[in-house]
């Protein structure tokens, strides 16, 4: 991963305004990503400069491991790390790996590492991963598809074709957003959709109470794409490989639009 050789860094929101102008982006999710102040917390993922990458057409995988303190009381930490990094694993045994680029940053707001080729995805561990903190699940979703919309805009103005697949985490709803609602991120991932080149997907790790159904379709995003594991490793790793699959199975061309979890 080049690292800053003078070259200009994008601006977040010019990309979105591009978007937008295009028709991409509708005035309602514009105003949905205008609730929360993202430049700066955009500019920490955009990661790799389009200009070093030599792939002639992109996949981005881009994921957020919860990192709140009921997956550590759960005793999931090593779970969702395995997890991840076997997402990494699986797209780095895949025939598409060069064309594969990654982003992790943690349902609090840590980037683990922006947009890097898989070579450079930095692995979860105990050193890196602390799961203590709160559930903003609306305002850092908001945030994480902001990234993702101004990377695959910036790929796209270089004249490279670019899909998404995105996944969210969380074993509980949304406990501490301060700005944004359910309904401006459904905003957002409606306009995404639409575009049939990006998934949005979200893995609900049961607490016992919470309908994560309900909470992620209020969300906006598609049953097909939700996965709902029970509060065991052994499932949380089987939700994982379930999403290294279809993630995968993207990369290779398969049609975005169509299909879901096949688990």
């Amino acid at each position: 991963m080049s690292h800053d050789n003078g070259t200009k860094k994008p601006d977040p929101a010019t990309l979105l305004k591009t978007a937008h102008a295009q028709g991409t982006l509708s005035a309602q999710a514009m105003t949905a990503l205008d609730v929360v102040d993202l430049g700066a917390q955009i500019q920490a993922g955009l990661g790799v400069a389009v200009d070093d990458v030599a792939a002639s057409e992109v996949v981005l995988v881009t994921m957020m491991p919860d990192d709140s303190g009921s997956i550590a009381s759960a005793g999931n930490e090593r779970a969702v790390c395995d997890g991840h990094n076997l997402v990494l694993d699986a797209l780095a045994a895949s025939r598409q790996a060069g064309d594969v680029f990654v982003h992790t940053r943690y349902l609090n707001g840590h980037v683990l590492y922006p947009y890097a080729s898989l070579d450079q995805a930095v692995r979860m561990s105990g050193r890196n991963y602390d799961a203590n903190k709160g559930t903003p699940l609306y305002d850092q979703t908001l945030v994480l598809l902001a990234t993702v919309l101004a990377k695959s805009q910036e790929f796209a103005h270089a004249g490279v074709p670019v899909r998404t697949v995105t996944l969210i985490i969380s074993d509980g709803a949304d406990a501490g957003s301060q700005r944004a609602t359910a309904r401006d991120v459904r905003a957002v991932v409606k306009d995404m959709l639409a575009q049939e080149h990006h998934v949005v997907a979200a893995m609900g790790i049961s607490d016992g109470t919470t309908d994560f159904h309900r909470v992620y379709a209020e969300m906006g995003i598609p049953d097909r794409w939700i996965l709902t594991p029970g509060n065991t490793s052994s499932e949380i790793r089987r939700a994982f490989q379930v999403f290294s699959q279809s993630a995968i199975a993207i990369s290779a061309g398969g049609a975005v639009a169509l299909g879901g979890f096949s688990n």
